[in-house]
């Protein structure tokens, strides 16, 4: 089985007004898990979502990566339009071509396009793990943003085939 760290939207967008909760402490979450897999030997595969008009235009300054978790040029980077970074893509065939079939997933947001990509995964069958603490969102006007991260992360372990590990206990 070949695994990866699989970074969702974690792009400069985040931290455009108003940031993403605790973003800066997610941020060095990732980046920590990024040398952390890297050193186990993992493939790091990134999302990257393009949406014209908005903070995520494709080539804008807040479209890229921050450098502290900045692809290298080994790793897959897969660019989405919708919610889900199976939708359109040639994602599932882009991790299947590299022999992954086990994810660990991390970024924003909790209840978009994590959540889109985490039941995706887990319905082709692939081995999906979410980092509980690792991912987060924005405030929303009917609820804020540590109870729809920490709702998530209850519906995807309550779904039975998606583990919710916390960072400190992930086995890389």
């Amino acid at each position: 089985m070949s695994s990866a760290l699989l970074i969702i939207d974690f792009q400069k967008a985040v931290f455009t007004e108003p940031p993403a909760y605790q973003a800066e402490l997610v941020l060095a979450r990732i980046s920590e898990l990024i040398a952390r897999a890297r050193k186990a030997g993992m493939a790091v595969v990134y999302v990257q979502h393009n949406e014209a008009g908005t903070a995520w235009e494709k080539d804008s300054d807040t479209w890229y990566f921050p450098t502290a978790i900045a692809p290298q040029p080994e790793d897959y980077v897969c660019h989405k339009q919708h919610s889900s970074a199976f939708q359109q893509t040639g994602f599932e065939a882009g991790l299947a071509q590299r022999g992954i079939n086990e994810i660990y997933v991390c970024g924003y947001a909790s209840e978009f396009c994590l959540d889109s990509a985490i039941r995706q995964a887990a319905a082709l069958g692939i081995k999906t793990n979410v980092v509980a603490d690792a991912h987060t969102t924005r405030q929303r006007p009917h609820l804020d943003a540590p109870t729809i991260s920490n709702h998530h992360n209850w519906v995807w372990r309550e779904m039975g085939q998606i583990k919710v590990i916390p960072a400190a206990q992930l086995p890389f």
